[in-house]
């Protein structure tokens, strides 16, 4: 039987496949020396001393695939430094940037379910490189690795140490660690498996709750995304300190696989996704810590934070979906906070990078510093901003990529008009198609790049109304 492995191909942010049938010892091989060979290219300079960063996750095999990645690499000619321990994909962009490497190559497959593992290429400047980049990649995938006559040399390191250290200096640890230790305090941090894991405890210096911090490569049959379907222990563990009448801030935090992507649990219970960190986050930086700089959205944003934006008077900027596009903006313009609604936010003060933990310690210093629950908190925002609102997404998988061609035609031949009983007023382009409503709401189509699924968005008055309109949205998806 013949059997077709999907091409190499990156997506928003590195090249994924099922491990054994897409993701295979084989194409970590070819495709790692390719890699180094392009961020020479377009990071290498005189004083850079040909040097990659090679890092992995705590997926199956992940140390493995990344020994083969730094084999390959040393045999093109170029000086591996070869991570000692899984740790956050933030922390080896972090290392990239601070050890003048060319870049770091991270093997993980990010928030995807258990079976898949990926490669990601990290740039010299500290952050995941531009479509442009990768492009170059894929076009040299033909053409096999040319080895060196002069092989590279291997080196090992903790990449947790410098990369701690240099997030332990942009908040307040002193203050969220008493409120810690006197009770005031309580943090609840679900890792779900990944390479979070630990990472709290070593900014903090402190004990705190966590859970699922154990190594399971199964990810107990689900995946390691910050989505409340996955969260059922966070939940009950908080609501039990909740219902036992504990009187402290309790704060629930969660971690994608790598670490790059955040969620929160309030001290009810109730799940808090990017779109209301964000938020905070903003209010945090701009109004205590008195920061400055532009605020960059992706099109499915909350409309809260041009609100935002507005108040503090400061600049916004609009970006299609992926981080990528986020961290090109931030290394060409004075930015304070970049984010996107799956959870990766990032900072103008830092590395040009979506980090988990960073915005970790951020809520935990607004939560400290406002001694507010983060549900208050955004509640007060909300009235502010005199915006009140709801939102809710969901990704729907389509028979296959003809129906994905049919439905993209029909958007371009027969435009909507009406979306669940609402006048369209307006549709914007920028990635997918955005329809805003007569009531102010919105709601986004767009197709992911690599798969049949279609995602759909939306952000209304209610989530009666969000679920309404995802309904339509789905139905009408379905009837082609």
């Amino acid at each position: 039987m013949a059997f077709n492995q999907n091409p190499i191909k990156f997506g928003t942010d590195g090249w994924r496949g099922v491990i054994a049938a897409d993701f295979t010892f084989e194409r970590v091989a070819l495709l790692a020396p390719l890699a180094a060979k392009i961020l020479e290219e377009n990071y290498g300079d005189s004083s850079s001393d040909r040097t990659v960063i090679v890092g992995y996750d705590r997926r199956f095999l992940a140390e493995e695939f990344a020994q083969v990645a730094a084999e390959v690499i040393i045999e093109a000619g170029y000086n591996v430094i070869l991570s000692q321990s899984y740790a956050p994909t933030p922390a080896f962009s972090w290392a990239a940037k601070a050890q003048n490497a060319l870049g770091a190559i991270v093997l993980t497959a990010s928030h995807n379910p258990a079976k898949y593992l990926g490669l990601k290429v990290k740039g010299a400047f500290g952050g995941s490189v531009a479509p442009a980049v990768t492009q170059q990649i894929e076009a040299l995938l033909p053409n096999p690795p040319q080895f060196s006559a002069t092989p590279g040399t291997l080196s090992h390191f903790d990449p947790w140490e410098s990369y701690c250290q240099g997030l332990q200096q942009k908040v307040d640890i002193k203050a969220i660690q008493e409120a810690i230790n006197s009770g005031k305090l309580r943090v609840f941090a679900d890792v779900m498996h990944g390479a979070a894991a630990t990472g709290l405890e070593r900014l903090l210096g402190c004990s705190i709750e966590e859970i699922n911090g154990d190594r399971d490569p199964l990810f107990e049959g689900g995946a390691p995304e910050p989505l409340p379907r996955y969260l059922s222990k966070l939940f009950n563990n908080i609501k039990t300190a909740a219902s036992q009448g504990d009187d402290s801030l309790r704060v629930g935090l969660v971690f994608d696989g790598d670490s790059d992507r955040i969620a929160a649990v309030d001290g009810q219970g109730n799940f808090l996704s990017s779109q209301i960190l964000i938020p905070i986050l903003i209010d945090h930086l701009a109004k205590r810590k008195g920061f400055t700089g532009e605020i960059v959205k992706t099109v499915s944003g909350s409309d809260i934070i041009p609100r935002l934006a507005q108040l503090y008077n400061l600049p916004i900027y609009e970006t299609p979906i992926g981080y990528k596009y986020i961290a090109d903006r931030m290394l060409n313009a004075e930015v304070l906070i970049g984010g996107e609604e799956s959870g990766g936010i990032g900072y103008g003060t830092h590395i040009p990078e979506r980090d988990a933990l960073l915005s970790a310690l951020y809520v935990l210093e607004a939560v400290v510093e406002s001694e507010k629950d983060l549900g208050q908190y955004y509640r007060q925002l909300q009235e502010k901003t005199d915006f009140y609102n709801a939102y809710d997404r969901i990704d729907l998988p389509l028979a296959n990529m003809e129906v994905r061609a049919k439905l993209l035609q029909r958007l371009e031949t027969e435009p909507l008009t009406e979306i669940a009983g609402q006048a369209v007023t307006n549709c914007g382009t920028k990635d997918g198609y955005k329809y805003r409503l007569t009531d102010g709401s919105w709601l986004l189509i767009r197709f992911s790049g690599t798969e049949p699924v279609l995602r759909l968005y939306c952000e209304s008055l209610t989530m009666k109304q969000v679920h309404q309109t995802l309904n339509w949205a789905k139905n009408w998806a379905n009837s082609v």
